[in-house]
């Protein structure tokens, strides 16, 4: 799935095909600190590391890193339950939605 506000600032996905190990290298920092928090949500939970706390800080807000979390962590959780419930289907389109509380620009953070 792909929110279409990632679309518009140019997501792309030969972009996404760049999310494998080592993207560290791949990716501008932003982005690499952005998916470093991620991989510390969706694999053995952990604390960052002050490095990886560092890189999060100089490219995010306290209001974004948050929003980041919670994002990861309503995806995750929703795709426990869908793999559960037996609902996770073998393949998937890309599918491109609009993006949740994007309606009203003024109301962001």
């Amino acid at each position: 799935m792909r929110f279409d506000s990632a679309r518009a600032a140019g997501l792309r996905e030969n972009k996404v095909a760049q999310i494998t190990d080592g993207y560290e290298a791949a990716l501008p920092p932003t982005e690499a600190a952005a998916l470093a928090l991620t991989d510390a949500l969706i694999g053995v939970p952990h604390p960052l590391d002050e490095a990886a706390q560092q890189a999060l800080r100089a490219h995010y807000s306290d209001p974004e890193i948050a929003e980041i979390a919670l994002g990861v962590g309503l995806f995750l959780g929703m795709s426990k339950v869908l793999i559960n419930l037996g609902l996770e289907p073998e393949d998937m389109p890309v599918t491109v939605l609009p993006t949740p509380g994007n309606l009203r620009p003024e109301a962001a953070f």
